[in-house]
């Protein structure tokens, strides 16, 4: 008897293979492809047989195989992940083999890369000009064309020309004082020497100074001829100006090319804030065994300074009996006071804390740079921070050099009292520069950092306000208008 057509002939029934395949598909291992062709061709016939057999209504859903179950995963690159497509290194020989071909070539392409460097861009804009209307002028015909872009080229090359040629000069700049104060006259002086032994071209001299600078035309010099030009440098501000490097400059009157010469080193002239004399403070002395040893003389401390002959009312504890006794008179001891003095100064440089802007924030620069002097005059250790600069134990000079440098802009007063801390732990005064627009609160809680004993005061800058002297929570409140003010709150002993 035949076998119906889509029944298996190997004996077993549809139920046992249809069964076998969906385990096979479940466990995800592979069919072959002879049997899962012959599989699906098996169920299309059967289903066509038995389509008549079928109750009405009723269909027959075949599952269908899972494509992951035979397939291999892929994987899709994230977005993230853009580390697989970086670009390979370059090989570290080949970048050492690039730099040696480049040192060895030096002498070739370093003087067309410093001729080139000389094209100002006027010069490159008239070279551009040059180069389009000689192609324009081939290209179309037209001689006007030809004849712009051969001037334009024949102008450039002229030019390069005159910039061409090695100036042996000698070129030395003088500037003193190299420290002023606001409005002090600083004046400087340059000097031109031709070393050569032919005579020298008039020759253009450049020294910048701060943001803007001075040029000198020279007059045609003889050989071993010199020529000297003198210069102001304006100080009604305070800051650090920058004076050079002085440079000479050889190329055409239109501008085109230019060549410059470095000669000197750039100077530094600093301007030092107004300062305004003042009696000495005596502030911030306190007597203490561990301080420094003073002139002044006590008849108790740790210092032994002498024996002198006892009088009425000393202790009679300081009798040194043994020399008394090799004298034949009383003799007691006599010591040197050892006290401890270390002023400290924090500035408030924020504009916006001043009633009257920058103008009232120099002031208080000027304000604590007065004091910093004199007690450093005094000999007192002084400490002096604001923002970014900071000066401890060291010359007046250096002192208002730092004060010179400092920057008007926003400040962290509790950071820089913090600051000054760690400079100045011994400190037995400190004093806050601010302006009225800071709350009182803040100055507070930045001079709690410091211990109780040390005098705390806050020096304000206020031309609304009249001068005072006030005593609120612990601390000495003075208020000044202007930097003349300074010297009469200072002579109340608002800081003894």
């Amino acid at each position: 008897m035949s076998t119906p057509t889509g029944s298996p002939q190997d004996g077993s029934s549809p139920d046992q293979e249809r069964t076998v395949r969906r385990s096979d598909l479940r466990s995800g291992r592979q069919a072959a492809p002879e049997t899962g062709r012959r599989t699906q061709r098996g169920r299309g016939v059967r289903g066509r047989g038995s389509r008549g057999q079928a109750p009405q209504g009723r269909r027959r859903t075949l599952p269908l195989p899972r494509l992951s179950a035979g397939l291999p995963a892929l994987r899709l690159p994230s977005l993230t992940g853009l580390e697989r497509f970086a670009v390979p290194a370059v090989p570290e020989g080949l970048a050492t083999r690039v730099r040696d071909v480049r040192e060895r070539t030096r002498p070739v392409w370093a003087p067309v890369a410093g001729v080139l460097g000389w094209v100002s861009p006027l010069g490159w804009a008239v070279l551009a000009l040059g180069v389009v209307g000689w192609v324009v002028g081939r290209w179309t015909g037209w001689t006007e064309w030809l004849m712009i872009g051969a001037a334009a080229l024949v102008l450039v090359l002229c030019c390069v020309l005159l910039a061409i040629g090695r100036t042996r000069v000698t070129v030395t700049t003088d500037l003193e004082p190299v420290r002023v104060s606001v409005g002090e006259p600083a004046t400087g002086r340059i000097t031109v020497t031709n070393e050569s032994s032919r005579g020298m071209l008039p020759l253009l001299v450049e020294l910048p100074v701060g943001v803007s600078a001075a040029r000198f035309t020279l007059p045609p010099l003889g050989s071993g001829r010199a020529h000297e030009e003198l210069f102001v440098v304006p100080t009604h501000r305070r800051g650090v100006i920058p004076v050079g490097p002085a440079r000479t400059v050889q190329g055409d009157p239109l501008g085109l090319v230019r060549r410059t010469e470095r000669w000197t080193e750039v100077t530094d002239l600093y301007v030092h804030p107004r300062t305004v004399s003042l009696e000495s403070l005596g502030a911030g002395l306190l007597r203490d065994l561990e301080g420094e040893t003073t002139q002044d003389l006590s008849m108790s401390d740790l210092a032994f300074h002498a024996l002198r002959e006892y009088q009425p009312g000393d202790d009679r504890r300081y009798i040194h009996w043994r020399s008394s006794a090799k004298a034949g008179r009383l003799l007691v001891r006599q010591f040197l006071d050892t006290r401890r003095s270390h002023l400290c100064l924090v500035l408030d440089a924020d504009p916006e804390q001043y009633g009257g802007g920058e103008d009232e924030a120099e002031t208080a620069v000027s304000a604590a740079a007065s004091v910093a002097v004199r007690a450093i005059r005094d000999e007192q250790d002084t400490t002096v921070v604001c923002r970014d600069q900071a000066a401890s134990r060291t010359t007046a000079s250096l002192t208002l050099d730092a004060l010179a440098r400092v920057e008007l802009g926003p400040s962290d007063i509790f950071g820089r009292c913090t600051e000054a801390l760690a400079l100045a732990p011994d400190a037995s005064i400190v004093v806050l520069v601010t302006g009225p627009r800071r709350p009182f609160i803040e100055a507070q809680r930045a001079l709690a950092q410091f211990e109780l004993e040390v005098t705390k005061v806050v020096l304000t800058v206020d031309a609304t306000q009249e001068t005072a002297v006030q005593h609120l929570g612990g601390l000495v409140r003075l208020n000044i208008r202007r930097i003349q003010d300074l010297r009469a709150v200072l002579a109340s002993g608002a800081l003894v």
